[in-house]
């Protein structure tokens, strides 16, 4: 089997390598490195900090991506998951440096290399919504509550971190699958999603609106067990990786590996790296070859 280079639209880091605090030459590293696992675009993903780190941060990214050479996945632009989240659904995040989805908040931390944006449409003004929508941002419902996805061009870690489906009420969830405009993110690690879910989502859902994804941590692909994401200290089992209390902090599977997954299992389509390509207008000449076992053979990047 063929298909396109893979796209993370939504990791905060691998290799040891955390983005929130990642150097400009850590981030051409894992690059570079990622793009030898069939990674041929990333957008880094910040988690929730101070208006300072992030900004601090999307510059680093902006220098690295200024930098690279053609042996480097492409710096896309920054996502950011974070700050404008619901405190009632903030999953990992530090609700300490929550702020409230305005036009003025959000030009604390400002910078055209954002072109995904995580945040709560509930809490939202429509200012910001129709400002970020005029600057081509993609704006994302997620750690939220709220149905209404009138203003939003995806969902961020569909089921994970948003009220979910239920028969007596509106949800995201719920909105989200039967909105045929929506895109929708998933983690298709195994962990994250109960099969059935998925199987629910890939049935219910334009085939052509699904977004795979890793949301992967620092400790992917690497020997890290124990380490602080978004302020809170992180176990990684060697599966899974989730705070003292068992709270989820991402996946430990590169998006590779989550092929392979939903690939043994017979739940995986093309299509849904393809997608990727079209909600963000890439174009690439890479081409990756799989064999049975959905294991990467052959790349031409």
């Amino acid at each position: 089997m063929k298909t396109k280079l893979l796209v993370e639209q939504h990791f905060h880091g691998c290799y040891g390598i955390d983005f929130n605090s990642a150097s400009v030459d850590d981030i051409c590293y894992l690059a570079n490195r990622i793009l030898k696992e069939g990674v041929g675009f990333i957008f880094p993903t910040l988690v929730t900090d101070s208006a300072d780190n992030i900004k601090r941060q999307i510059n680093i990214i902006k220098t690295a991506a200024s930098k690279q050479t053609s042996d480097m996945a492409k710096i896309c632009g920054v996502h950011l998951e974070g700050v404008f989240l619901n405190p009632e659904k903030k999953g990992i995040h530090n609700s300490d440096y929550f702020m409230k989805p305005t036009l003025d908040n959000f030009k604390l931390v400002e910078d055209d290399f954002i072109k995904i944006i995580t945040l709560a449409p509930e809490l939202a003004d429509t200012e910001l919504l129709n400002y970020l929508k005029n600057k081509g941002v993609k704006v994302q419902a997620g750690h939220c509550t709220g149905s209404d996805l009138t203003n939003c061009d995806g969902t961020t870690h569909t089921f994970n971190a948003m009220s979910g489906i239920t028969h007596r009420s509106s949800s995201t969830a719920l909105s989200a699958l039967i909105d045929d405009n929506i895109y929708t993110e998933v983690i298709a690690d195994g962990v994250h999603v109960y099969d059935d879910a998925l199987k629910l989502l890939f049935k219910v859902k334009q085939m052509n609106k699904i977004l795979l994804i890793s949301d992967c941590l620092p400790c992917t692909h690497s020997n890290v067990k124990e380490f602080i994401f978004a302020g809170s200290k992180v176990y990684f089992d060697g599966n899974r990786a989730a705070s003292k209390d068992g709270t989820l902090a991402g996946s430990t599977k590169l998006l590779p590996d989550i092929v392979k997954i939903l690939g043994q299992k017979d739940m995986f389509s093309k299509q849904y790296i393809s997608n990727s390509y079209d909600y963000h207008n890439l174009i690439s000449n890479g081409e990756i070859e799989w064999d049975e076992e959905y294991n990467i053979v052959k790349m031409k990047y």
